[in-house]
Formats: C-alpha cells, structure tokens, sequence
C-alpha cells in the first residue's frame, strides 16, 4: 500500500506546475517610500564603514537629501495628477496610490525634515571633555552611570544611529496611510513601532526614565499590535481576503464568488465585528484616543524632546490617515455599527484629555494630555463620514504637526544644570528673561488652543462643521466646550511666563544652532500662514480628499 501512495505522489509531483506570474510593482510610484528606505539602509552602511568622526554630518546630509528629494517625488506625482484623475491601486493591490496617501505622505516627509533637524542640535548642552553633544546618549548600550558609559561620554561618542532609525520609521509612516489590504498596513505598523521604542529609549540626560518609558510604550505596543494582528485574522476568516476592495465587498453583499472552503464563516457578522473593532482599537492605541492612551503622558515625558516631538506629529498623522482609509474605504457598510462607538470615544478622548490636562505640572505632560484632546477633536471629523470630513481632517492633521514640532523644540531650549527644564514652576517669567522665545511659545499655545488667525482654529473650524454638517451636532457642542477647558491651562502658561516674576535660580534659554531656529520658525510661519490664509491649503485638502477604491 505504501509503495502504491508512494508512486502516486511521484506522479503528482511529476506533473508540470503552473506558471507563476513575476509580480508587477510600480517603482516610479512607490520612488517616496522606497527613497527613505533606501537612505536609512544607506545610514546602517555608514555607521560600518565611516569613521566615528564623520558619522554624524554623513548621517545628517544623507537624511535630509533623502527626505528633500522623496518630498519632491510625492510633489511631482501629485502635479502629474495621481492625486486626482490618475489614482489607482499599485504593487499588485497592496498600495493605494491616490490624494489621501500623497498629502499625508507629504505632510510626514516635511515633519521628518524638522525631524532630523531637531535631532541634529548640538548647541544646547555645554561642550562635554571639549566635545560637541546633542540630546541622545553617548552610547546607548552601556548601563545608565557605569563606567563604560563614561568612557563613551569622556571619548565624545555619540548615537548617530537614531538618523537611520528615524528614516526606517519615516518608511513605515509612508506606507502606513496608504496600504490597501490589511497585511502590507501591519508590516508598516511594525516598521514604524520598532524604531520608536528604540528611539524613546536612548535619551543622554534621565535616562532610567527614557528607558522606563520606552519599556511601557513597547509593552503597550505589543498588545495593540496582537489585537490588531488577531482582527486582521478574524477579518481575513470574514471575507476569505486581506484586500480591503474584497472586504469591502463581502460588507455590502456584492460578492459573486464564494471559495468553498470559506463557505461556512464567510459573511458570519461577529468575525466582521469583532474583526473590526479588534483592528480599529490598534489604530486608536497609535493615535492616542481614551481609553488606549494610558501609555502617551509617559512616553512623552521620558523619551528625548526631539524625539518627542517628531513622533507626537508624524505617528498621528500616519495613524489618522490608515484609520480614515479603513473605514471609509473598508468599512463604509458598517457605518451604522462605528458611528456610535467613535462618538463615545471621542467624547472621553476630548473631555478626558482636556480635564486631565489642567492638573499637570510637568510642560511635556501637559503637551501630552494636549495632543490626547487633539486626537479626540479630529476624530469628530473622522465621525462626519462625508468628504469634507476626510478634508478637515487632512488640513487639521497638517496645521497640527507642525505646531507641535515646534512647540517641543521650543521645550529643548529652556535648561537648567540637570538639561532640560520641563517643570511648569521652572517656566515662571520666562516672557521677561527671553522675550522672543516665550512670544514664540505663546503662538504655538494659542494655536493648540485654537485662537483665531491661528492653524489650529482653522483647523478646528473645519473638523467641527464637516461633524456638524455630517449630523453630528451635539459632538461639536462637546468639543467647543472641551477647547474652552483647554484654552483654560494654555492661557495659564501664558500668563505664568509673562506676568510673573523670574526667579533668580530659574532656568536658561540656550541659543541654538540653526538648524533648532529653522524648525521653529517653520513652525510659526505655517501657524500663522495656515491661521491668516488657510483657504489654499483648505482648497489643496479638498482636492486630496478622495479615496481610491
């Protein structure tokens, strides 16, 4: 008998295989993505073969080309129409290639740039054994204090190997937005997450802290990510396909052929439920909504400031624009089902973070509980379903980021002996010691609070009337009151740096170099650009706003 099976396996495997097709990739349309890619392999290369003193201008010069010349790629493909008319699904349905994808790929490549400029400061701490230093440690293997870590500060090493980590997690961030079935969107979410952790962890001054916080953002991490990974399961047992056209087809009932082996679970609403929910909570988790935010007030204490910073603007642009694709090119069957549990969300995410908020005493606590109520204000226009919402929240996604960059590279400036003065008490007249700095400060704190001729009241201006527009009135009630609330502790640092005395001991405002200068005064021009003129760019977000199916 045996001999029988035998033979008939051979004669199985004798009989010729069908061709395998080579898979078609449109590299010209992926050129952003795989340029950042390729120069933060590039980046791996220099940390082997350069010598350790010319690591960090080779790394900063390759870093910034790439993401000059990938932003210039996303700019040509949009004027060359791909944006609108010539949108379409590329490498073989796994990328979505359409307005959407493009304005937030190119939002995220802007932030990088300030990014890698925040990264490279190496003014604002005191020379160090006649050694230039910027915000990383010197070796980031060595245990906090030992004596091989100060061998590697008295040798002037430095960690030039966040360049290439910040460029994989641009890489990500690119794909992120724009991934057309469930499987490319969670390898970009893992290509994005890990640097991060790592990033978060490699902090020069406090950095039990910087670790303890990378330790909580990658446990937390993890979990999101099995959530999202075992929803993306239960979706695939759904529709018998990762691609989010087949998922979206199974949702409305306009499928013609069903696999026989998925006969029996396809069409099963729980798994599409369940499914659904298990991968939108993961997408919650990256944007910081309540309640998945426990993680952001720490990870934002302890991790480097400019790293701070790049990842509060670059992560919720990425995430937004993956949660907005999901459910409206996903999911739009399932509205009945989402709308109600979006609106609770982003009611707590908006009072929660705005309440939490004004008990705050450390600068970047209070900016993290910030960009929690942010994270509930956008989603307002996530809720509006309409094309005006996925504009709003594209122009908001947009002022938003680079205000917050700014902002944290306002907070790397203000020192003391122990690096970076970050307590409120710390702040008191800091208008009268550093006027242009405070001035500075306080435009980027009206723009969060969304002052008129600010980016952020445009910005909110535009989420809320898609909400209301979209049948979501009362959410918009909720969210005026919420920005009065917050208004509240903006204004209350205002006024602590303006009309208070300084104190003798308080901190200094180092002068930095200009490279820090360019990030913030990038920061301020499109806040007040955006606050003063939005209609070109509310115009630009209008055009972008259609998603390819």
């Amino acid at each position: 008998m045996s001999a029988v099976a035998v033979h008939s396996l051979w004669t199985t495997a004798a009989e010729p295989i069908a061709k395998i097709d080579a898979p078609k990739i449109e590299y010209g349309q992926l050129s952003p993505t795989l340029i950042v890619i390729g120069a933060a392999l590039v980046g791996v290369l220099i940390e082997a073969f350069v010598p350790r003193k010319s690591r960090y201008y080779t790394q900063v010069f390759v870093s910034v080309v790439a993401l000059a010349a990938a932003f210039a790629a996303v700019v040509a493909m949009a004027a060359g129409g791909y944006g609108t008319t010539k949108a379409h699904i590329a490498a073989m349905g796994a990328i979505a290639v359409d307005g959407p994808s493009l304005f937030l790929q190119g939002t995220i490549l802007l932030a990088g740039i300030l990014g890698v400029f925040t990264f490279a400061e190496r003014r604002l701490d005191p020379e160090v054994h006649g050694n230039r230093v910027d915000s990383f440690a010197a070796q980031a293997a060595s245990v906090p204090g030992s004596d091989s870590e100060k061998a590697a500060v008295k040798a002037g090493f430095t960690t030039t190997e966040v360049f290439p980590l910040l460029l994989f997690a641009i890489g990500g961030m690119l794909v992120f937005p724009s991934a057309n079935d469930l499987l490319t969107l969670f390898i970009a979410l893992e290509v994005f997450s890990l640097p991060l952790y790592l990033l978060c962890a490699v902090a020069r001054r406090k950095r039990l802290m910087s670790q303890e916080a990378a330790v909580k953002y990658f446990l937390l991490g993890a979990f999101a990510s099995a959530f999202t990974l075992f929803g993306i399961a239960l979706l695939y047992g759904y529709a018998g396909s990762v691609s989010y056209a087949r998922i979206a087809q199974v949702v409305d009932g306009t499928v013609t052929t069903v696999d026989p082996a998925l006969a029996g679970t396809m069409g099963n609403d729980v798994l599409l439920l369940i499914g659904a929910a298990m991968v939108v909570m993961g997408l919650l988790f990256k944007v910081g909504a309540v309640p998945f935010h426990m993680w952001t007030p720490d990870v934002y204490q302890g991790a480097p400031t400019p790293v701070t910073g790049f990842m509060a603007a670059a992560t919720k642009v990425a995430a937004f624009g993956a949660l907005l694709r999901l459910l409206y090119v996903v999911l739009p069957g399932l509205r009945w089902d989402w709308r109600p549990v979006m609106w609770a969300v982003a009611i707590v995410t908006m009072l929660g973070g705005a309440i939490v908020a004004i008990t705050q005493t450390d600068i970047k606590r209070l900016l993290a509980y910030s960009s929690i109520a942010h994270a509930g204000f956008i989603l307002a226009g996530v809720i509006a379903a309409s094309p005006d919402g996925v504009s709003s929240v594209l122009f908001y996604l947009g002022a938003y980021s680079f205000v917050t960059i700014g902002a944290f590279a306002v907070v790397t400036l203000v020192r003391d002996a122990g690096g970076e003065a970050t307590h409120l008490s710390k702040w008191a007249g800091l208008g009268r010691r550093s006027p242009l700095v405070a001035a500075v400060f306080a435009v980027f704190l009206l723009a969060f609070a969304g002052i008129p001729l600010t980016s952020g009241f445009a910005g909110k201006f535009a989420v809320f009337k898609a909400a209301a527009e979209g049948g979501a009135g009362a959410l918009v009630v909720v969210g005026v009151i919420s920005s009065a609330i917050a208004a509240f502790f903006y204004i209350r640092v205002i006024v602590l740096m303006f009309f208070s005395e300084p104190k003798p001991e308080g901190p200094t405002v180092a002068v930095p170099s200009p490279l820090t200068m360019t990030a913030i005064a990038f920061g301020v021009a499109v806040t007040l650009v955006l606050g003063v003129a939005p209609q070109y760019f509310l115009d630009l977000a209008n055009q972008a706003g259609v998603f390819v199916r």
